[in-house]
């Protein structure tokens, strides 16, 4: 049973990798650079897009992975599975676009299966998008938040706010005390109802990433900016680095297990800035931003 679910959940999550190539695809007029890869703890294909018309830096991975032990990252919140071989499959992307009035975004699905001898098998999903901006505009937010609770309304009228609480209280830098951006959505450990309920929510999702996305990047496609508000990106940027490499329990659980590398931190960005104790002018646009890093009901 759990090798059928598992091979449907791949075969799911590679069809997803492909629909969301040719979103972004079709808003940049790049190809993604394919490179398979097998070995270590399984197999994958990351998908690469650099210094693209719109995105300096994409990337759209899928991977299969298992091990005798489910890393530490996987476990924190599940203790009691510590010890337990494990499978898992996930499509994780990144979008860094050149300008700096479009917002970086990310999104990933995820499933997990842990196994012991002698008990039932544990199984969950996870997922979730989230944005994050640099020169905010309210009604990007808002659309990104109404597009998140109109893909988990199907499932259950009490998911998107407890998803968008979940993903502001993830998406959080306590060494700077703010949020990494807007939020979006945030869920793991979801096992509720049937493997075919859990499936279908990953998979609108990834469908919501997508009908999120694609409207924010073709509405700031054509805003001209200068060095300054390049440089304040790179700057911002610096945070997004700041949480992958300290926080991310993603990139901690792929070191973990003895993934591969090149694939786990292709959701850096290709430049990025730190300036020593710096502040944004007072009332600037820049100064903006931190009213956007509170979390706040967007819908109402």
């Amino acid at each position: 049973m759990m090798e059928r679910d598992f091979s449907t959940v791949t075969t799911r999550f590679t069809a997803l990798q492909d629909r969301i190539t040719d979103a972004l695809e079709a808003l940049d007029g790049s190809r993604f650079r394919r490179d398979p890869w097998q070995g270590g703890p399984g197999r994958g294909e990351a998908r690469i897009l650099e210094a693209g018309a719109l995105f300096e830096k994409a990337g759209i991975n899928f991977s299969e992975v298992g091990g005798d032990q489910l890393p530490a990252a996987a476990t924190r919140a599940r203790p009691e599975l510590a010890g337990r071989r494990y499978r898992a499959a996930g499509v994780s992307l990144v979008v860094h676009p050149r300008n700096p009035f479009i917002p970086t975004a990310h999104a990933n699905v995820r499933y997990f299966v842990a196994e012991a001898e002698g008990v039932e098998p544990v199984w969950w999903f996870g997922g979730g998008f989230d944005l994050t901006p640099f020169y905010p505009f309210h009604e990007d937010v808002v659309h990104w938040h109404r597009t998140a609770r109109d893909a988990v309304a199907p499932f259950g009228e009490t998911l998107y706010p407890r998803f968008k609480a979940a993903c502001d209280d993830y998406f959080y830098l306590p060494h700077r005390d703010e949020a990494r951006g807007v939020g979006g959505l945030f869920f793991d450990d979801f096992n509720e109802g049937s493997f075919d309920h859990g499936l279908a929510l990953v998979s609108a999702v990834a469908e919501g990433f997508i009908h999120g996305y694609v409207p924010i990047v073709e509405r700031r496609t054509d805003t001209p900016y200068g060095e300054r508000e390049r440089q304040f990106q790179l700057y911002r940027r610096g945070r997004y680095v700041e949480f992958n490499l300290v926080w991310d329990r993603g990139t901690l659980f792929g070191l973990q297990s003895g993934g591969r590398t090149e694939s786990i931190l292709m959701s850096l960005p290709p430049l990025a800035a730190w300036r020593y104790d710096w502040a944004p002018e007072a009332s600037s646009e820049e100064a903006r931003l931190a009213e956007f890093l509170r979390p706040r009901d967007w819908l109402d």
